[in-house]
């Protein structure tokens, strides 16, 4: 069954006290666009991240999200660099000397310069922590897929009542093209014998024109080839794999027969026939592109 190309999903996986909850959405896009964003300490994930989401995802943009929540409070512990603070304390003194400034040099003024601390955390299992991301995003992707056959089951349904309702006029397409020949037919009799009266009409003559407008106004070519697109249609419907870039290759092939057919036919009933299937072909066409 076709799948959607947009969609939703999320998973959280819970270890060395932090939870870790991935996100992904998605977009139609032409070709398989995957973004990954996480934390900077975290960036060691994307691999695995990416590994298990090219097992889901063909085509499409693709956003995904890492955030990275403590449960017990970040462990860790801060240094001071005392030649650092040193060096602040004895800048901030010659100041105050120089100038003749009566405040003193306080805590409160040396905190204010971070790189006098450093915070040096808990060394983290980068290897468990890594296969609990996997888990995350695998639980996700799990989620995204579910939401994005869901909506396929409902591009599947559009798809198929659009062909069917196209198949339907193509049947009186078919039906209407034969009598055009045969119209003409009477009509270029009744115009000649009214103008020679009495005269006696050549068959030969009036059959060889006939016969050239027939050849000329004849789209069974065109009306064979659109009812094998319909059927490629049907079949691509029943596809496992990702068919959207196909399907969209098969409706400008099924609206070059239909323009064909229409620039042919010299008849109006003809011409209202096309204008119909040209729509439901563009129907088509707005639908195809959220298919993945």
């Amino acid at each position: 069954m076709i799948k959607s190309m947009t969609g939703y999903g999320s998973g959280e996986c819970v270890g060395c006290d932090k939870k870790f909850t991935v996100e992904i959405r998605s977009v139609n896009h032409r070709y398989s666009d995957i973004n990954i964003k996480t934390p900077r300490s975290y960036a060691f994930a994307e691999d695995i991240m990416r590994k298990t989401l090219t097992r889901y995802v063909n085509r499409g943009k693709v956003d995904v999200f890492l955030s990275v929540e403590g449960i017990n409070g970040d462990s860790g512990e801060v240094f001071v660099n005392m030649d650092i603070a040193g060096g602040y304390y004895t800048a901030l003194e010659k100041l105050r000397e120089t100038f003749g400034i009566s405040d003193k040099v306080t805590l409160r003024e040396l905190s204010r310069f971070s790189d006098i601390f450093t915070l040096q955390r808990a060394e983290e299992d980068i290897e468990k922590i890594t296969a609990l991301i996997g888990e995350a995003t695998e639980a996700a992707a799990r989620a995204f897929t579910g939401m994005r056959e869901r909506e396929g089951e409902q591009l599947f349904a559009d798809l198929s009542e659009h062909t069917d309702a196209m198949e339907a006029m193509v049947d009186t397409l078919e039906v209407r093209t034969p009598q055009i020949v045969s119209e003409y037919a009477a009509r270029l009799e009744a115009r000649i014998r009214e103008v020679l009266g009495t005269v006696p009409v050549d068959e030969g003559r009036l059959l060889n024109e006939v016969a050239v407008f027939a050849d000329k106004v004849n789209v069974n070519e065109e009306m064979i080839r659109l009812r094998s697109h319909i059927m490629q249609m049907r079949e691509f419907l029943q596809a496992s794999e990702p068919i959207g870039r196909k399907m969209d290759f098969l409706v400008q092939e099924m609206n070059r027969e239909i323009n064909t057919v229409g620039s042919k036919s010299n008849d109006l009933e003809v011409a209202r026939l096309v204008i119909d299937i040209k729509a439901i072909i563009e129907k088509l066409r707005e639908q195809i592109q959220n298919v993945e």
